[in-house]
């Protein structure tokens, strides 16, 4: 096995050029790009994804991203579409077919075939001269005139620069069709990423005690309900109407232990160890706002709170078992 002179080197190449072709897309996008968006929302159809090797697997990649961001589609294999797939294309159906040189084989038998089916086809090549560019209603510039690898023969620059522009076409589309973070929620329910854009305070502290004293609680009495109900804390309602005055944690409990001797412990009351006016969420924020609180305040706990009104706690813990940390 021959090995590589500076592994480091060759590495930094590689994402050099390929960053390089990347950056050169930009002068690239143009009008033709406009319209292949314009396109694709006018028909209201699917965009229906066409290649083979690995352009097949860019291809599915890019199907994959139009879906989870508002944009229908689906893949069919350039070798397939001539044995029976090419019925999975309805008439308001967008194809993009992606080949690097537009001229293989498989894509000068299967052009005139999606042709006849008098759908828009659109070309991600990097020929421009190529059969498949000549023969398309739109063309997509993927422009990659080498390859990364020393041979210029793996798919390596030529199938990224086909992932970022698909990338680009997909944000296009996202941002046209006023895709909002509730939609993408609703595309993406499973895992953390899910929850974190649908799980609320209101999902979780109805699950949980709620601890509370009153302001005149003793010191004993603060420690059996932070213990009983295992949130590491208790809410102080005032004396008055009941509403929340404060919080208690084993943080407090711990600092009050320091200042105080044993005998000047015997006479304090929940009033005297309470954090006034404690850090709170409302039940409709988002719960991966909790944790950013929480973390940003150095706290295990949250109160929860909605117009004044004392609703429960929510823990880190909570978070924890939902998977948001």
């Amino acid at each position: 096995m021959k090995l590589v002179k500076n592994i480091q080197s060759t590495a930094k190449d590689v994402l050099r050029q390929e960053a390089e072709a990347i950056h050169n897309l930009i002068e690239l996008i143009d009008e033709s790009f406009e319209k292949c968006v314009e396109t694709i929302l006018q028909t209201g159809g699917r965009v229906v994804i066409t290649g083979i090797g690995k352009s097949a697997l860019i291809g599915q990649k890019i199907v994959a991203t139009l879906n989870s961001t508002g944009t229908p589609a689906l893949f069919m294999h350039a070798a397939d579409a001539i044995h029976g797939d090419l019925g999975m294309i309805q008439a308001n159906d967008v194809v993009l077919a992606i080949s690097k040189s537009g001229d293989t084989p498989e894509v000068k038998v299967l052009v005139p075939l999606l042709k006849q089916t008098g759908v828009a086809l659109i070309a991600m090549v990097s020929n421009k001269d190529s059969y498949l560019a000549r023969n398309a209603h739109f063309v997509l510039h993927a422009c990659a005139p080498t390859e990364a690898d020393p041979l210029n023969l793996a798919p390596t620059t030529s199938t990224t620069v086909c992932l970022a522009l698909g990338d680009a076409l997909a944000i296009c589309l996202l941002e046209a069709r006023g895709f909002t973070r509730q939609d993408f929620a609703r595309y993406h329910p499973g895992g953390a990423l899910g929850k974190k854009l649908y799980l609320r305070v209101s999902d979780i502290y109805p699950h949980n005690a709620l601890p509370t004293v009153p302001e005149s609680a003793s010191l004993k009495e603060v420690i059996l309900e932070i213990t009983s109900k295992r949130l590491g804390a208790t809410a102080v309602l005032d004396h008055a109407n009941g509403t929340l005055a404060g919080i208690v944690t084993d943080g407090d409990l711990r600092r009050m232990l320091n200042q105080h001797g044993e005998t000047g412990l015997l006479r304090l009351t929940a009033r005297d160890i309470m954090t006034h006016s404690p850090i709170s969420i409302a039940p409709d924020e988002y719960a991966v706002n909790a944790l950013q609180l929480m973390q940003a305040r150095s706290i295990t706990q949250l109160v929860v709170v909605e117009d004044g009104d004392l609703k429960g706690f929510i823990h880190l813990h909570d978070l924890l078992k939902e998977g948001l940390l």
